[in-house]
């Protein structure tokens, strides 16, 4: 018997800030949810760090995901196109833009942390105008830190 099933046009789907994220659900018995995420052109997060850990797989398009690991090491940049996974450790200063001017769509295993934050900040629609008070009180509530990167 099959529990649980999300079909394409189904699922649990909020808007953060620009970006589309469909709730896939999570795997039973362990601490990790998937999620889809839809991000379009010109979209992306800040520098940001958390202690949940996060594993991106490219369906389509190509996202830039860059690693900070130091101020003595340079970013560490990734293109990642499709069928690409880039894990991210817990802890390690990271975001991701897309640059490529076409839509991108990944799939995303992360851990309950982070989706408790997505669903405090998201909204039914895609908000033309972020909300950056209420963004920053949340992710002060859920520890993800924004961090200011030297130029």
């Amino acid at each position: 018997m099959i529990s649980d099933v999300n079909y394409p046009d189904g699922g649990d789907a909020l808007w953060v800030v620009a970006d589309r994220i469909r709730f896939l659900g999570g795997l039973p018995g362990s601490a990790v949810e998937l999620i889809e995420v839809e991000v379009p052109a010109g979209s992306g997060t800040p520098p940001h760090i958390h202690a949940s850990s996060e594993m991106f797989y490219i369906v389509e398009g190509e996202l830039t995901v860059r690693q900070f690991p130091g101020a003595a090491e340079p970013p560490s940049v990734v293109a990642a196109g499709p069928g690409t996974s880039v894990r991210i450790a817990p802890h390690m200063p990271h975001n991701y833009a897309n640059e490529s001017g076409a839509p991108v769509k990944m799939v995303v295993l992360i851990e309950p942390q982070m989706i408790a934050f997505f669903r405090d900040v998201g909204t039914a629609e895609r908000e033309d105008r972020p909300d950056f008070a209420r963004l920053g009180a949340a992710m002060d509530r859920h520890g993800i830190e924004v961090l200011t990167m030297a130029a």
